[in-house]
């Protein structure tokens, strides 16, 4: 039986007068029913484009898809007519939005905006999408829902459009759910709240999610999977305890030396990646981390690494991912870490 979803070497370029933009440059990977794949990466690493990508609104042109295939339980999206891609999206297939407020048209009510994908996909009466998004609203948590689906989005809180958004995306019980930085701007315990949300409607209807966000500490209790990107590329990607645990690339380590962590003894300076993430019109030559990366070695400029499987399910676009004597310089390094704050 063929996976829910498979993204095999896709790439998909944006062709501008500046030159072309290589957003998402070659990625691989599969996602089975009920299962959470977290896309990590810091804003630029095409995290954001690829999911796009698999909803199918990126606009063309600019962008165009250069090679590779995306296919939803077997069958290729990209070969869909607009007709049975829309069929698709928002019923099979739904997205939650990086951005709530621009997300939801501000001139409807938010009963309004649930229902419409109900009476599109699902042939129900306006009465009948009604009730429905009002039970969707309750499911979410929003208090007095029949009250508050008359609201607009601008009488919403952060935290309760984000919400409705999840209600409108659950409206029509997608297969695949897809979370982009359902999160940010949200304060710590709306977050957990959203996220415990999350992982309820996925035991419940066995739907897979995508949760996209540039913070590893948020998908930690939530992924099966984690792909790590940057500048376009999957640079590590393996079961979430192999990329927490037993991480395999430079990048990897320092997104999560930047993490808080909550069971330190003592409080424990962040360290974080120095640079910036290159531009993608004019990518510098071999490894595109080389450039940031502290561990970087002559060879690192020159030749271009591939995602390849270090070990079984686990795989990295690092030169030096087989050497063990390489990967323990990370390892040696958080254990003088912990060591130095003891001794403080």
């Amino acid at each position: 039986m063929a996976p829910l979803l498979e993204i095999d070497d896709f790439r998909l370029y944006f062709y501008t007068r500046d030159g072309v933009v290589k957003a998402v440059d070659g990625i691989t990977f599969t996602l089975e029913e009920g299962e959470t794949l977290g896309v990590v990466g810091e804003s630029g690493s095409g995290k954001s484009v690829t999911a796009l990508s698999i909803m199918r609104l990126v606009p063309e042109p600019p962008g165009k898809v250069v090679s590779g295939d995306i296919r939803f339980k077997g069958t290729s999206i990209l070969g869909l007519s607009e007709k049975e891609q829309q069929r698709l999206r928002g019923n099979r297939i739904a997205m939650i939005f990086q951005d709530p407020m621009t997300s939801l048209n501000p001139v409807y009510r938010i009963g309004q905006q649930i229902a419409e994908p109900l009476r599109l996909h699902k042939n129900l009466s306006r009465k009948e999408a009604w009730e429905a998004a009002v039970e969707l609203l309750k499911q979410v948590g929003i208090p007095q829902a029949e009250a508050r689906a008359r609201s607009y989005p601008h009488e919403f809180s952060g935290g309760m459009r984000q919400r409705a958004m999840i209600a409108m995306a659950l409206a029509c019980g997608p297969d695949i759910l897809i979370a982009d930085e359902p999160t940010t701007a949200l304060d710590v315990t709306i977050q957990a709240q959203i996220l415990e949300l999350m992982q309820e409607i996925q035991q419940k209807t066995r739907s897979a999610i995508i949760l996209i966000t540039h913070d590893l500490g948020v998908v930690a209790d939530m992924a099966d999977h984690i792909l790590v990107m940057y500048a376009g590329k999957a640079v590590e990607y393996g079961r979430a305890e192999d990329v927490f645990y037993d991480p395999l690339h430079p990048y990897t380590w320092g997104l999560l030396e930047s993490i808080p962590r909550h069971d330190a003894e003592t409080k424990q300076p962040l360290t974080p990646i120095k640079g910036q993430p290159p531009s993608l019109i004019n990518l510098p030559a071999g490894c595109a981390f080389s450039p940031r990366c502290a561990y970087a070695r002559p060879e690192c400029s020159r030749v271009t690494p591939q995602l390849t499987e270090i070990e079984p399910g686990h795989y990295s676009a690092c030169l030096f991912a087989y050497d063990r004597e390489f990967i323990a310089q990370f390892e040696n390094r958080v254990t003088q870490s912990e060591a130095s704050e003891k001794v403080r």
